[in-house]
């Protein structure tokens, strides 16, 4: 039985799992290294909560419950739970050697579940103690919105470990999806041209960011796919494109962009930073 749920990285992504976990009350633990990330999740968490609040969808002594189920800590040995959801760098070794350090302090038959879009969930969990009760649990930004989760089988998961995370995924209020451990998965597979062909028509000279992300709109997109790469990260969306075009042995439908390659060059990352396709300062 799960009652407490460890994030691990207080970005975007990590802050926004605390969030929907501490709403569908579990106890809530959100841990990263950095201070002022933890202060900002904090912030947003409580700005989050307040305009639902202010929008009726939540009422006051439900905002004032979720606020008291999340703890941020910068301290590893307090990132105790039945699950662990990672949510840090999208490298291979950042993740296993976070697992590991949190294998020494949790009990052995502690879920470790990782938010990787793009790394395969198997080479993670053959690096980590007890690789069987590793599993890819990959939630979408922004995750108090998005309400699919793919829900990852590693060679190596075992079958209760899978129905524990999909169990999990839906008393958090998410449609979980539970598929095999490919490059991409199923949704970044189907999805990387939203953004790579939208890329191709801006250098291309074909179309503007903003005439690419109006007409989108208009044909039912919630959000144009530049908006989309400045909320998620350009870094983080250039990361996945890069993987997954390693991964498939570089066909040239999935060959990152030149123009996302500048914007992370320059630091223009999105709206974590202020400026990315468009200026957010």
């Amino acid at each position: 039985m799960i009652h407490t749920i460890c994030i691990c990285g207080a970005g975007t992504m990590g802050s926004g799992i605390a969030q929907v976990a501490a709403q569908n009350g579990f106890y809530t633990v959100l841990f990263d290294v950095n201070d002022a990330m933890l202060q900002k999740a904090q912030q947003n968490m409580q700005k989050n909560l307040q305009l639902l609040a202010d929008k009726k969808k939540i009422s006051a002594e439900e905002q004032r419950q979720t606020l008291s189920r999340i703890q941020y800590v910068n301290d590893i040995n307090f990132c105790i739970g039945e699950i662990i959801i990672e949510a840090v760098a999208e490298k291979k070794e950042v993740k296993i050697a976070l697992f590991n350090q949190l294998a020494e302090v949790n009990h052995s038959e502690t879920i470790f579940a990782t938010n990787t879009s793009s790394l395969s969930v198997s080479k993670i969990a053959a690096g980590v103690m007890h690789p069987e009760r590793v599993c890819g649990m990959h939630f979408f930004n922004p995750a108090p919105l998005m309400k699919l989760v793919e829900v990852v089988k590693a060679e190596q998961t075992r079958d209760d470990i899978l129905q524990s995370v999909y169990n999990l995924a839906l008393q958090m209020g998410k449609t979980p999806v539970i598929c095999k451990d490919a490059p991409g998965f199923i949704v970044n597979r189907v999805a990387r041209h939203y953004y790579l062909e939208s890329l191709k028509l801006a250098e291309e000279g074909i179309a503007t960011y903003e005439q690419a992300d109006a007409i989108l709109e208009a044909s039912g997109f919630k959000m144009g796919p530049f908006k989309l790469m400045d909320l998620i990260g350009n870094d983080v969306n250039l990361a996945v494109t890069q993987s997954l075009y390693e991964a498939c042995g570089r066909p040239l439908r999935f060959r990152p962009s030149h123009i996302q390659q500048q914007k992370v060059n320059a630091g223009e990352l999105g709206k974590k930073t202020g400026r990315g396709y468009y200026n957010y300062q």
